[in-house]
């Protein structure tokens, strides 16, 4: 009896000495699999920061130019339309839901060296509707009209001519109900070209829709 007691005594201590070493091993490989691990983590942001640098150094200088973004716009950027264009005007009519074209005409103008253009509109089918438009630049060039400018960037694919583009959004309200949307001015200025678009968002949609485009090409 005694015998088989101290037996047991020793099973039971060999028992402990062995699940001791069992979790202690556990724990050496959990840490060898997580410096592991570490390391490839370690490498795989080195690599992604390496491919990162030549993807941008192999871009090309157009797209270097059309990345950039400022949100001040300057009377320089306008006085680019200064004289006479020719064009058109398409809108679309709410009523019908279809969208019309008509010839349009603009003699662009700055009053004196300030921030103000004046923009007169000429329709020759229906000199009725001709008329004239302020632009106002704000003192520091972040609104256009009281609209806020949210971006600005030239636009160059190396074929045509260098466009800057401004663009300027406001709360406004739009429709024949007057609902409340989100009004998006697009100014695209070039020496030959000029193209000015409005685009509309109605509050609770993710729809644009086109309002109407001035298309212009210098006399």
């Amino acid at each position: 009896m005694p015998n088989r007691c101290h037996l047991s005594k020793k099973m039971t201590s060999i028992r402990h000495i062995l699940t001791t070493f069992s979790k202690k091993l556990d724990k050496l490989l959990l840490q060898h699999i997580m410096k592991k691990h570490i390391f490839l983590i370690i490498i795989s942001i080195f690599l992604f920061n390496i491919s990162a640098v030549f993807a941008q150094k192999s871009k090309k200088p157009s797209e270097k130019i059309a990345s950039k973004n400022s949100t001040k716009a300057s009377k320089k950027d306008f006085q680019i339309l200064l004289g006479n264009w020719r064009g058109s005007l398409t809108y679309l009519d709410y009523s019908s839901n279809k969208s019309y074209t008509m010839p349009a005409d603009v003699n662009i103008s700055q009053v004196a060296d300030s921030k103000t253009f004046i923009f007169s509109n000429i329709y020759p089918d229906e000199p009725k509707a001709n008329s004239a438009d302020t632009l106002v630049i704000s003192k520091n060039g972040k609104m256009l009209n009281k609209k806020n400018v949210t971006s600005k960037r030239k636009l160059d694919d190396g074929i045509a001519e260098v466009i800057l583009e401004i663009i300027t959004e406001i709360l406004s309200v739009d429709g024949n109900d007057n609902k409340p949307a989100i009004i998006r001015h697009t100014y695209l200025l070039g020496n030959n070209t000029y193209t000015k678009t409005e685009h509309v968002q109605f509050v609770g949609q993710n729809k644009w829709i086109k309002r109407n485009e001035y298309s212009y090409k210098r006399k």
